[in-house]
């Protein structure tokens, strides 16, 4: 069991931050090259079938042991870390024992209990934090780890009796495209979870539906000496197109169910300006109406100046799984139920963000999303707490364990 905190330290230190701009499959040589050594890894702790594919695509498998007629169950994590925050030479370190007090790291990051309250649902317990100047990638290396631990643990136990077990590591999840090309025919599960949730006992089959915008905007640079009635500030045209957006509907202002407009990023000059835009809804309905606010903002603006000021590029990125699980809400049953075996107490919640799993279920994996321990992702604040790894593994194995006895 312990070996899940030695793989991911080692792991972490891997960088393998994904890219939005990138046009390659995966968008980054480096996750690649992470890929090729979990090949190594998978192959030398005695895994069949382990394969990386042209688009690195990493699966393995794990053969029955004593039950052939049993579902095949799949677990799948992905290698990137998120590009919202650096994940080039990730240092963690282990607080040993943690005591309840602001948790001081590099570059005047602290991760206060104030700011950060679920901190102290671990006092006394170890916890992993980088060291400040990075995120720490528990998003989603901490499940990539989980999984290979309990896949070492099945190899190695003539105890657990279970059915044909697949893996999947993938790319590119952070920026919305880890399963373009994902082959679940191949593949072979019957279903599967993801290892990419957040605080422990989390238990997820309901996400955002979600969209990316791509919004660029055409100025007019002139001296601003002779600019009356000739200039277009492009970033003043960018300010006014965010104001014709609720507010009150920005991530920082919504919780729960609560969808919203993300600004990611906004770039630009006189001349020129892009924004990019992240829209979410759990809702279908309010997804609807938010892309086409966003439409109708874009149209207004181009009215206003009487030309084609701004360009919009809108594009749905995924959908809510909620409709793909309900229908073999069985699977959840088993998750909550390997979580109760494992003293865990099940947390059914929406997820505020979306998983591979989303997209895979509308591909037809259903794919609910498990645990895997970490808090604060995509930041210098992220932290995870060893005891949520270890319960993370156990319910991976007592996953197995159903699966098995629920035989066809």
């Amino acid at each position: 069991m312990e070996k899940v905190v030695e793989r991911f330290i080692k792991y972490a230190k891997e960088y393998t931050t994904s890219d939005p701009e990138s046009e390659t499959y995966p968008s980054t040589n480096r996750q690649l090259t992470f890929m090729k050594k979990l090949v190594d890894e998978l192959k030398e702790i005695g895994l069949s079938e382990v394969e990386i594919d042209k688009f690195g695509y990493v699966t393995a498998t794990i053969p029955a042991n004593g039950i052939e007629n049993s579902n095949v169950v799949g677990f799948v994590a992905h290698v990137d870390t998120s590009p919202d925050f650096s994940g080039e030479n990730v240092n963690p370190q282990i607080i040993e024992s943690y005591d309840g007090k602001p948790v001081k790291l590099k570059n005047g990051v602290t991760i206060d209990p104030e700011e950060f309250p679920e901190i102290l649902k671990y006092i006394g317990q170890s916890i992993i934090t980088a060291d400040g100047t990075t995120l720490l990638g528990a998003d989603d290396k901490a499940g990539v780890a989980e999984i290979i631990t309990a896949a070492e643990i099945i190899l190695n136990s003539k105890d657990i009796k279970h059915g044909k077990i697949k893996l999947a590591f993938t790319p590119d999840e952070e920026i919305g495209k880890g399963t373009d090309h994902f082959d679940i025919k191949n593949f072979g599960a019957d279903f599967a979870y993801t290892l990419d949730g957040g605080e422990i006992g989390e238990l997820e089959f309901e996400n955002f539906n979600a969209a990316g915008a791509k919004i660029k905007i055409h100025g007019r640079s002139v001296h601003p000496g002779a600019a009356k009635n000739k200039m277009i500030n492009a970033l003043l045209v960018a300010h006014k197109l965010i104001g014709m957006l609720p507010s009150t509907q920005r991530p920082e202002h919504t919780t729960g169910y609560e969808g919203f407009f993300h600004l990611l990023s906004l770039n630009g000059n006189v001349e020129n300006a892009e924004l990019q835009y992240l829209i979410r809804d759990h809702d279908f309905g309010k997804f609807e109406e938010k892309k086409k606010l966003l439409i109708e903002v874009v149209s207004l603006i181009n009215l206003e100046y009487g030309k084609k000021l701004v360009e919009l590029d809108l594009k749905d990125q995924y959908y809510n799984m909620l409709q793909k699980i309900e229908p073999v809400m069985y699977i959840v049953d088993i998750a909550k139920q390997a979580m109760e075996q494992a003293g865990v107490e099940p947390k059914i919640r929406a997820i505020r963000g979306g998983t591979d799993g989303a997209r895979l279920s509308y591909d037809g994996l259903p794919c609910p999303n498990v645990f895997a321990g970490g808090h604060n992702f995509h930041g210098p604040f992220e932290f995870v707490p060893i005891p949520s790894m270890l319960k993370s593994v156990e319910v991976i194995l007592n996953i197995v364990r159903l699966v098995g006895k629920s035989a066809k």
